[in-house]
């Protein structure tokens, strides 16, 4: 015996578009996934000149993306820069990202937190929207191989213990 449901074309319609929909969007993985290779850019630095993610290859690197307009991203950058200043003798790099307009309003909130990681300026949003970010702040850490291995996006109290624990993971492999 054969069923056959009748179904109006419009809500036929309808259930074809959700599943189209559904299925697309099974396919949209965000460019930071973990175990993914990490979208390589090149931007300038505050200080002059650029940088490119992918010559960091063989260190352990941090890319963290703020904004001046952020009260977590100004709350964890004190906490960053310590984690920079203990690591980055054993090959870490941590590397700022500002996403502002406004690249003196940029460089006085870093000199005034005591930054002394590179920040680079992605005033076109460019590199954010290549990462597929929509929170500030965002905290992405690379293994040496240049593989994106956390993802971390917010940032509340106590945050920066398991960045220590994730760095100190990453360095010993």
């Amino acid at each position: 015996m054969t069923l056959i449901l009748q179904v109006p074309r419009r809500q036929a319609l309808r259930l074809c578009a959700g599943a189209a929909l559904g299925a697309y969007a099974g396919l949209c993985v965000p460019a930071i996934a973990p175990s993914t290779t990490a979208p390589d850019f090149t931007l300038r630095s505050m200080d002059g000149p650029n940088l490119r993610l992918q010559e960091q290859r063989g260190r352990v690197v941090m890319v963290n993306f703020w904004a001046t307009w952020c009260g977590p991203c100004r709350q964890e950058m004190p906490h960053l820069n310590r984690l920079y200043e203990k690591y980055r003798a054993s090959g870490f790099v941590l590397i700022g990202v500002n996403v502002d307009d406004d690249v003196r309003k940029a460089a006085d909130v870093a000199a005034k937190l005591g930054v002394s990681f590179p920040v680079l300026l992605d005033t076109d949003k460019k590199v954010s929207r290549q990462y597929d970010l929509s929170t500030m702040p965002s905290t992405i850490l690379i293994d040496r191989d240049g593989r994106v291995k956390y993802v971390h996006l917010g940032y509340k109290t106590g945050y920066e213990d398991t960045y220590d624990k994730q760095v100190r993971e990453l360095l010993k492999q």
